[in-house]
């Protein structure tokens, strides 16, 4: 099927988010920027600037607020029509961006939001999937509530039984809930999962009982990537699985490169250099740069980099989502004379 033929769609909350201009501190400023985002809204937005017809589920408050960060991804081409307007509040996140050697520091203000409250049960998943031919999910939409965990679970089982292709991207918020809890709800997912974003949280005991990526470092060898993928891959049958690697040089400065399985083989990319803008959303441009990849059918090689290479363009864009529009302008990145780590 081609990019043109597809049809995506993926559910979470949309947040308001805050920043001191000027890389300042939240203590110090007198002064916020807004935008908007979401781990989810930002995969759907990056691929809507590349051109797939991308659709957005989440609730957010009837109120001005609700309607501006609705406003907002329309903007950016993206199908709003899944949205419901609900009761309750916007959630919120505060981002001190970093600079030098100091980190971005992310505060979250997001209880009992109009998404983290509202009854999922009453929706026909069935009906809500119609006409779509993939899913993207992500690990953060379960810790925010009992409703929100039933969501997911919801929406797998309805894509699953219409042979819609799932992707789910782990991404653990040690803010928003405990590694074992965590560990437990993801854990139980993975079998309704054909692409698959980070290892873990994830249980993947071996032969003797232990998780097969204890002692795994951060910065993973191929031949130690390649072990726990072959794992994964054995337990779940992934059509793939991807991870980006981060080597932090300063917080204005930082290395990628990544790892991913597909047709049976792991695969590493080059290793990109660059200076940082914004980091936010970095995550969610690699999904998405993969997902784009694979429903265009690149080469395996081709799909790891171009991956890599969405993520390092999104950290020169101000804001949560990969703006970028123009294939080739990644592709020419990706292109670079750029070398493999091992």
């Amino acid at each position: 099927m081609d990019v043109s033929e597809q049809r995506f769609i993926t559910m979470g909350e949309l947040l308001l988010r805050l920043s001191p201009p000027n890389n300042e501190k939240i203590r110090t400023t007198d002064e916020f920027k807004v935008t908007y985002g979401g781990a989810e809204a930002n995969v759907a937005a990056s691929l809507a600037n590349l051109g797939v017809d991308s659709s957005y589920f989440t609730v957010v408050p009837d109120s001005s607020i609700g309607k501006a960060a609705i406003r907002y991804l329309r903007s950016n081409d993206v199908h709003c029509s899944p949205c419901i307007y609900g009761d309750g509040r916007m959630g919120i996140y505060f981002l001190e961006e970093g600079f030098g050697v100091r980190a971005s520091k992310v505060t979250y203000d997001r209880k009992d939001s109009a998404f983290a409250l509202y009854d999922f049960k009453t929706i026909d998943f069935k009906e809500k999937l119609k006409g779509f031919t993939w899913l993207h999910l992500s690990g953060i939409t379960p810790a925010l509530s009992k409703n929100c965990r039933e969501l997911i679970m919801l929406a797998l089982k309805a894509a699953k039984d219409m042979d819609i292709t799932v992707s789910f991207d782990c991404n653990y918020r040690s803010a928003l809930w405990g590694w074992q809890e965590a560990r437990d709800c993801i854990t139980e997912y993975l079998p309704y999962v054909d692409v698959l974003f980070g290892i873990e949280p994830i249980n993947l005991p071996g032969p003797d009982g232990r998780d097969v990526k204890e002692g795994m470092t951060m910065n993973p060898s191929y031949k130690e990537q390649d072990r726990v993928f072959r794992a994964l891959h054995n337990k779940y049958h992934f059509k793939a699985i991807g991870r980006h690697v981060r080597y932090v040089h300063s917080g204005s400065e930082n290395s990628l490169k990544a790892f991913m399985w597909y047709d049976g083989e792991t695969y590493e990319s080059k290793t990109f250099r660059f200076s940082i803008l914004d980091r936010v959303g970095g995550g969610d441009a690699f999904a998405s740069g993969m997902i784009y990849a694979i429903m265009r059918h690149m080469s395996a090689e081709d799909i790891v980099n171009f991956a890599v290479a969405s993520s390092v363009i999104k950290h020169t864009v101000r804001g949560d989502f990969n703006i970028t529009d123009d294939e080739e302008s990644i592709i020419k990145i990706m292109n670079q004379n750029y070398e493999i780590q091992r």
